[in-house]
């Protein structure tokens, strides 16, 4: 990751991200920014830390990811409160609107409770990332570019050191489980629909960067291989050691039909032969399928901690 040291979170000037990429032209712009590299970096350093290790193995929980956490579960309690409501289209419940307008009124208190008073200043920008993790509430929809606005948020988090490096093992295994296992719980209840899916041609109708870190766990692991992960007797047994198997559980549970035909891409990547090759490659396919492209990259908002300066 860059230097995420610079920042004096008592003089710093925080401002609510906006967005600024307008048009198709100013890609070039963003993939030589500083919010790029950093974005970039946090992938790879996260990625770094959880390499050959399993969720069930000790790993170092601080006090601010903790509490991370449990703003997290506060959330997901909201979605028991504000259940489904009868309504004649299958997908998208209007009720997601509702626990959308408890986020917005609710996110910058849980962040005040979440975050020490020293960084009490920065709610006001990283608030804005928080909000934007969950899906949209017109179209009732959710999709990599949410999953995108998470990793922003818990970047700005890097850059003020609110998290240590030390934080990195417990911010995949703690932070980013318990974000994607509450997405799934709102996708499931919500009926949410795909934002810009690819359909089977794209890993998964919703997240992308479980496989990017939990091929990163699988690396080295003899009796797991690609091919394997996608057959019902592992994925069953170790989805509570890797994220990875519980991605391919939670998409057989939801999809029928061979897995070959409603998840052609990840059948695909079955057939690489090693991790470290699966892991590689989907940096490369994140970079070029998300990063890259400006329908997904042009609602990515801007502020004073991730910006369109160029990076040096």
């Amino acid at each position: 990751m860059a230097d995420t040291n610079k920042i004096d979170v008592t003089s710093h000037i925080f401002v609510a991200p906006t967005k600024q990429l307008n048009a198709a032209t100013q890609m070039s712009t963003w993939t030589d920014s500083q919010a790029y590299a950093d974005i970039v970096g946090f992938i790879c350093a996260m990625n770094e830390a959880v390499k050959d290790k399993k969720l069930t193995e000790d790993f170092v929980v601080s006090p601010p990811v903790e509490r991370l956490v449990s703003m997290l579960q506060v959330i997901s309690t909201w979605i028991d409160d504000i259940p489904p409501i009868d309504q004649p289209q299958r997908f998208g419940n209007k009720a997601f609107k509702q626990f959308y307008e408890k986020l917005l009124s609710e996110s910058s208190s849980l962040l005040k409770q979440a975050l020490d008073e020293t960084f009490h200043g920065c709610i006001p920008e990283v608030s804005v990332y928080l909000n934007e993790s969950f899906g949209n509430a017109t179209r009732i929809d959710y999709g990599t570019g949410h999953e995108l606005a998470f990793l922003a948020f818990l970047c700005c988090l890097y850059k003020l050191a609110v998290l240590a490096e030390t934080d990195a093992t417990a911010t995949v295994f703690c932070i980013f489980k318990t974000y994607i296992d509450l997405c799934r719980k709102l996708q499931r209840t919500y009926k949410m629909e795909p934002a810009g899916s690819h359909g089977v041609w794209s890993l998964d109708d919703f997240q992308f960067v479980p496989f990017i870190w939990g091929s990163s766990q699988l690396m080295g692991h003899r009796r797991i291989t690609p091919a394997r992960a996608v057959e019902q007797d592992y994925y069953e047994s170790f989805h509570k050691d890797y994220i990875y198997l519980a991605a391919i559980k939670h998409i057989c549970s939801v999809k029928t039909g061979p897995f070959a035909e409603h998840s052609n891409q990840l059948w695909n990547i079955s057939g690489v032969p090693l991790w470290s090759k699966v892991n590689s490659g989907l940096i490369k396919m994140y970079k070029a399928e998300l990063l890259a492209k400006f329908p997904v990259i042009q609602h990515f908002l801007f502020g004073s901690l991730l910006t369109l300066a160029p990076n040096h």
